[in-house]
């Protein structure tokens, strides 16, 4: 089967023509993000464009903000203005005369891991991306769960304290401290105990996180993806230390599966997986 991912970001946008389970031919373009809305439109087309095959299947399309499956619309995409009501399922579909299947970035790792990655063997997990913020998305018996405007699994916009929770358990943990994650974590591995207190304070902080989603769903597991889970482990033990202490319920957590994903270009194979998932 032939398949076209595409990853639409505020700064850039990357599609990927997916034969076999393996990118085969890919591109990248700078999104105007600035520009009207069917100028942006246009440059995904370019995007699919240079990697189109007439025998694909289809296009699946991933975005950072809400999507209307209903309507069939793009609604409030982030770092891209003009993108606040784009009915792109039917423009893109027109121009390629193919299906075309959209949802959000989040959504889009979950169930890329489900056909791609560690998600393969289970039913029922979470895809947990951990960055300058925190998404997810649910797998439910083998499904992307997108819930209403595909906004199912924002566990990182449940209030903590007087703010959220991404607040304290994503890459804004460091930022609200004036420090720079990447600089953290280069301290870390050479092992400043200062950088390595801070993670494992982050842990605890990604510990209360899954303790939240445990509650909610109690997945068979929660597969880790974004920059800062690459850090897993500086965190890690102080996240399963967190959730060992103080999670009621130790049966569910012990049967608890944690990952870290380890597929590369996961935005682009993701996207694609949309197309997978409609099968």
């Amino acid at each position: 089967m032939k398949i076209i991912g595409v990853d639409v970001g505020g700064t850039k946008i990357s599609a990927g023509l997916v034969v076999d389970n393996k990118i085969v031919r890919q591109s990248t373009i700078d999104t105007p993000f600035d520009r009207p809305q069917l100028e942006v439109v246009n440059a995904l087309y370019q995007a699919v464009d240079e990697v189109f095959d007439a025998d694909v299947t289809g296009i699946g399309i991933g975005v950072p903000g809400l999507v209307d499956l209903d309507e069939k619309r793009v609604i409030d995409v982030v770092n891209i203005p003009s993108w606040d009501s784009v009915p792109l399922f039917d423009l893109v579909s027109d121009y390629f005369n193919k299906p075309v299947f959209v949802n959000n970035d989040a959504n889009c790792f979950a169930v890329g891991e489900k056909y791609f990655g560690k998600g393969k063997p289970f039913n029922n997990f979470v895809g947990l991306t951990i960055g300058t913020g925190m998404g997810a998305g649910i797998i439910i018996h083998g499904h992307l769960y997108s819930g209403r405007l595909c906004g199912a699994g924002e566990f990182g916009s449940i209030f903590q304290k007087d703010r959220n929770v991404e607040a304290f358990a994503s890459g804004q943990f460091f930022k609200d401290k004036g420090l720079d994650g990447k600089v953290i974590y280069k301290r870390a591995s050479i092992g400043d105990p200062v950088a390595l207190r801070l993670f494992e304070e982050l842990g605890a902080h990604i510990g209360r996180a899954i303790s939240n989603i445990l509650f909610a769903l109690a997945p068979e597991a929660i597969i880790l993806g974004g920059s800062v889970s690459e850090s897993y482990k500086y965190f890690g033990d102080a996240m399963h230390e967190f959730l060992e202490e103080n999670f009621p319920y130790q049966r569910l957590y012990n049967q608890l599966v944690i990952e870290v994903s380890n597929v590369e270009n996961m935005a682009i194979l993701g996207a694609s997986s949309l197309v997978l998932d409609a099968q």
